[in-house]
């Protein structure tokens, strides 16, 4: 058995969930099987396991409009994955960035073809401030291809439930199989000299935030709930790669007006850190919050978890199967508008839930203490790449002998 995975991101270049993923699981696999990975970048390893190939796309004498070019250069890199000669038994893609990719793999190699669903596009209206009509076309070649895939894997229940509902898939081909985290690299990791370099005061508790700047990711809530916070708490806000210059431009507003209505320390931390400076992050934090509108699964809970972090997340998505509420962490309601998808009916109040479940578990050095030992052990239970990488496998195998 030897799989093929298709991916946007791979080692040295992650910014997500999605490229966690591609990078985990393919670690796992290649203890298991041969494992080749095809990607954006520059990568060349073709003597490991797994195998790892990048591809880059030149787009400078595009004459298309600007916001086009990503979308573009992104087919471009899927036809190469494929007019490179592909000796695999099984593709698999992650992201509509692979899509196209696939797409072509399967019917020109006669492959099977298996899907992971990280998010959908149709739940994802935002993405039209950044492609324009380029958000047109990549829902209909997610819907194009996830319609012709063999598998659909969904990352959490609810998630299975979107894609039965927008698109016209047999239940039997979507299997559920959760995200995961490696609790050996995901575990206490203390380190002083970084809250000193990021100005973050270590005398003080703080509150974290990790992620994109991203109308998905909820960030302007939050920024907008520090006035709401207990006087005085400390916030550290690691977010950065904004979507558009427009997401940029608020961001910088809405910290600029939290600071002067805030008393505590509000470190905004604008570069995407390496892998043992988030760790650290999440260690010495005292509770990580995950405001996301929208959220399939929401692997950056179990990180913050394994490093024994209590986390305040949106009741979205598969975060409601990651947390256990009162247990692991709080969930917060996010009443959400139906004629505009995933804003909230009323973001001053979503701004304030989140305010009062980060000042329930910040007043509380108990009841976080048992939070974090709580959402550590839920980590080594049920989140292992060891099991998604077996049940993974068991997928491939039942999909080539079919």
């Amino acid at each position: 058995m030897k799989p093929l995975l298709l991916s946007n991101e791979f080692p040295p270049h992650i910014y997500g969930g999605a490229g966690i993923h591609v990078h985990y699981l393919s670690r796992e696999l290649s203890k298991l099987c041969d494992v080749e990975v095809r990607c954006f970048g520059s990568q060349n390893s073709p003597d490991t396991n797994p195998a790892a190939f990048g591809f880059e796309a030149d787009t400078s004498g595009y004459t298309a409009p600007k916001n086009l070019h990503g979308l573009f250069g992104t087919l471009q890199r899927c036809l190469d994955f494929n007019t490179r000669e592909i000796d695999a038994d099984i593709v698999h893609l992650h992201t509509w960035y692979s899509h196209f990719g696939g797409i072509l793999a399967k019917l020109n190699y006669g492959l099977p073809l298996v899907l992971t669903v990280h998010s959908l596009e149709p739940l994802r209206p935002w993405k039209r401030e950044q492609l324009g009509g380029g958000y047109d076309f990549t829902c209909w070649l997610e819907k194009t291809a996830i319609e012709m895939a063999d598998a659909v894997i969904a990352v959490s229940t609810e998630t299975k439930e979107d894609i039965l509902r927008l698109f016209d898939v047999p239940e039997e081909r979507v299997p559920v199989i959760y995200n995961g985290i490696d609790p050996e690299e995901y575990q206490i990791r203390e380190d002083p000299e970084l809250l000193q370099r990021l100005e973050i005061d270590p005398e003080q508790p703080f509150v974290l935030f990790v992620g994109r700047i991203t109308r998905q990711k909820g960030i302007i809530h939050l920024v907008n709930a520090i006035q709401h916070m207990t006087p005085g708490t400390q916030v550290v806000l690691c977010a950065g790669a904004p979507d558009t210059p427009e997401i940029a431009a608020e961001m910088k507003l809405a910290v600029e007006e939290a600071r002067n209505l805030s008393s505590g320390n509000i470190v905004w931390v604008e570069e995407m850190l390496p892998e043992p400076e988030k760790i650290a992050l999440y260690s010495h934090a005292s509770v990580f919050v995950c405001p996301s509108i929208y959220e399939p699964f929401g692997i950056i809970n179990l990180e913050a978890m394994a490093c024994e972090t209590p986390v305040v997340a949106s009741r979205v998505g598969g975060m409601k199967e990651v947390i256990v509420d009162g247990e692991t962490g709080l969930l917060v309601s996010l009443e959400q508008q139906t004629e505009s998808p995933f804003e909230p009916v009323d973001p001053e109040a979503f701004a304030r839930d989140l305010a009062e479940g980060v000042n329930e578990l910040m007043s509380n050095d108990s009841r976080r203490e048992a939070m974090a030992k709580a959402g550590r052990e839920r980590v080594l239970e049920q989140f292992s790449w060891t099991s998604i990488a077996k049940q993974t496998l068991d997928l491939y195998e039942n999909l080539v002998q079919a």
